[in-house]
């Protein structure tokens, strides 16, 4: 369960930061315009440079709306050590750039583990998030995606050294998964209950996706209390849903969504 994205090059101008309580910062860029504004939530292992999140941008730029992407903790020119990471540690972060960088109805568009962050963001600030999109989303992935699919060596060897590295499928650094991530993510499960989110959604995923059933998308629709929910399946999209194709999707969906 891991979002794998081409980079958009290094830019020259250096991103804001938002510092939190704790000294760790937040790297973000931010785009005023219009409401509703878009939120772009990234997911394991991928920051604000991804392609989706650079669409979006540019999508946004070309229509005059506010657009926001940052860098969760330990990911890219965010601080802090992966190691250290939680479910918790990047709702509550989650949190903070909606109150402090975004006004006004917010539109989450949440890829994969950010899918899940997104959930929680609708629960925590209900009266700022005007829809939700996911995009290969995975909530609960801690548990269902992560730990339910490790082999029984690799549960051991998180139980006995506290993490485990395991190689990407997508070549490049190892992923890093730790005891307190999956066992700190158990207080974040939202697919164990109805989910109270009233706002419009729509969940794009790919029935190729091979790291993120699709069905988990079908379950999470069924979850949800709101009426207004679409499932828009791409048959051959993978978990990247990083095609030209499935970008001009996402661009329809928000489209849609504004209008």
């Amino acid at each position: 369960m891991i979002s794998s994205e081409k980079f958009e090059p290094a830019r020259a101008d250096p991103p804001g930061i938002l510092p939190r309580d704790d000294g760790a910062t937040i790297a973000y860029r931010r785009r005023l315009g219009a409401g509703p504004g878009l939120v772009f939530i990234s997911g394991f292992m991928s920051n604000m440079t991804g392609t989706k999140a650079s669409y979006l941008d540019g999508f946004a730029a070309d229509r005059g709306r506010a657009f926001l992407r940052f860098d969760a903790f330990g990911h890219g020119a965010s601080s802090g050590d992966l190691a250290a990471a939680t479910i918790g540690r990047w709702r509550r972060d989650l949190t903070a750039v909606l109150d402090r960088l975004t006004e006004g109805p917010q539109i989450l568009v949440g890829s994969s583990l950010g899918g899940w962050l997104m959930l929680l963001a609708a629960l925590d600030r209900p009266d700022r998030v005007a829809a939700l999109i996911g995009v290969a989303a995975a909530p609960d992935a801690t548990e269902a995606l992560m730990w339910k699919r490790f082999p029984e060596g690799v549960r051991e060897t998180i139980l006995r050294e506290g993490a485990v590295r395991m190689p990407s499928n997508y070549g490049g650094e190892p992923y890093l998964f730790t005891r307190q991530l999956i066992e700190e993510g158990r207080r974040h499960l939202v697919m164990n209950s109805p989910l109270p989110i009233a706002c419009p959604v729509r969940l794009i995923h790919g029935m190729a996706d091979s790291e993120v059933p699709w069905r988990m998308s079908l379950a999470l629709a069924e979850k949800l209390r709101a009426s207004d929910v679409q499932l828009l399946l791409v048959k051959d999209g993978d978990h990247r849903l990083s095609r030209d194709s499935d970008l001009a999707l996402l661009g329809r969906t928000v489209t849609a969504l504004v209008s």
